[in-house]
């Protein structure tokens, strides 16, 4: 499976989305239009070990909320993550069976590295 989800106003995701040439075998998803499904939540969690792997403490709900000063459990970070699409950590990509999240320098490289082999 090949996914490709990121959130169409975001800049970095523009960038990241151009420069990962991603063909037509990915299919591209615009979380805001089309949030996570429970489904597709799971999937993405059995490959990155745990919500929190998945989390934007970036995200200006996080900080609006005061996320910061509470301990959060990964079912809490599940349920935020079905609630809003902006606590999704983007992109994300799942090419295959490997899964790169988030906008790193590193991520980048490495997920585009993956592609070109």
């Amino acid at each position: 499976m090949r996914v490709f989800y990121f959130l169409s106003s975001c800049d970095s995701c523009k960038r990241i989305q151009a420069e990962l040439k991603l063909d037509s075998s990915v299919t591209q998803i615009d979380i805001k239009k089309s949030p996570l499904t429970a489904s597709q939540l799971e999937q993405l969690h059995s490959l990155a070990g745990s919500y929190e792997a998945l989390f934007s403490k970036r995200a200006q709900l996080y900080k609006q909320r005061n996320l910061k000063e509470q301990v959060l459990s990964e079912g809490d970070f599940k349920a935020l993550l079905l609630e809003h699409y902006t606590f999704l950590k983007r992109p994300v990509l799942l090419y295959d069976s490997k899964l790169f999240v988030g906008n790193t320098a590193k991520v980048i490289a490495e997920a585009k590295a993956f592609i070109d082999e």
